[in-house]
């Protein structure tokens, strides 16, 4: 059962200490409320403010488990806080570790202070939980993704749409790493896991990677550059840095381009254009 007091309280306490530069907002001159604002919590949380402010008031009715984790992942709650959330909502939950989709208050924080950046929050199999506006508008909404396609390296090998994005000549390494990787994931977690499913799916709709798996590649890395051929204002070389959660196997991916060159003026014009540019 809900315990609707319980989490009243709870969800205006976590509210009440967050400040708007925790989620990379202005604070504004004439701010006045001790924390967020029940909207601004609301947009964070991707739900209505009457919905969220019911909630605060023990009322409207009880969240799904996907709402409890969309309000988990909006209040950049810990894993304990999160699981307390659940329990309060009356639902088990969910597992944690590599299975986990629950992004750490701390990538959060970093990402939130990213907005003039491409950068995104991905899985061990290459799922992309969270992206920067820039990172949107440099490939798309990588999390509109469902089913297996949801992974990167299952829509290399499916999509062409996703090879259009990279240089022709940087493809059969990509393939080789993605195939790699996917293998290298596979044995970590064993057979009946998440990955071993996404690479039966893989290796029934792809002949190349097919190929690839016999060869049986592991360590195949990516190339220090990345070359994105943006459909609008053309290629832009990138540096990728990465940042790792080991707790939950998640990666934050920074991707910049060298002051002074043709691919970060670009960069700079992609962030003016937005999204608009790949509409």
């Amino acid at each position: 059962m809900i315990d609707r007091a319980g989490l009243a309280e709870f969800l205006r306490r976590r509210r009440q200490a967050m400040q708007p530069e925790d989620v990379g907002m202005p604070r504004g001159p004439r701010r006045r409320t001790a924390g967020l604002r029940r909207e601004e919590v609301a947009a964070l949380c991707h739900m209505s403010t009457d919905y969220y402010a019911r909630l605060e008031r023990e009322r409207g009715p009880r969240p799904s488990e996907q709402m409890t984790a969309a309000i988990a992942q909006g209040l950049h709650l810990t894993l304990d806080e999160r699981d307390h959330l659940f329990r309060l909502v009356g639902h088990q939950p969910p597992p944690r570790g590599a299975l986990s989709e629950h992004v750490s208050p701390g990538l959060l924080r970093i990402l939130d202070r990213l907005e003039d950046t491409p950068a995104e929050i991905v899985t061990e199999l290459g799922e992309t939980l969270r992206q920067t506006p820039l990172a949107v508008a440099l490939t798309g909404d990588a999390t509109a993704h469902t089913g297996p396609a949801r992974s990167i390296g299952y829509r290399w090998f499916t999509d062409p749409a996703t090879r259009a994005l990279y240089r022709p000549d940087d493809h059969a390494h990509l393939s080789r790493v993605y195939a790699a990787h996917l293998r290298q994931v596979v044995t970590l977690r064993g057979p009946g896991s998440r990955a071993a499913v996404l690479a039966e799916l893989a290796l029934a709709a792809s002949a190349e990677l097919r190929t690839l798996w016999e060869a049986h590649e592991v360590g195949v890395r990516p190339d220090e550059l990345k070359h994105v051929v943006h459909p609008v204002v053309g290629e832009i070389e990138l540096h990728c840095q990465t940042l790792l959660d080991p707790q939950q196997s998640h990666r934050l991916l920074v991707y910049t381009a060298v002051p002074g060159t043709e691919s970060h003026d670009r960069l700079q014009l992609l962030a003016v254009l937005g999204t608009h540019a790949l509409a």
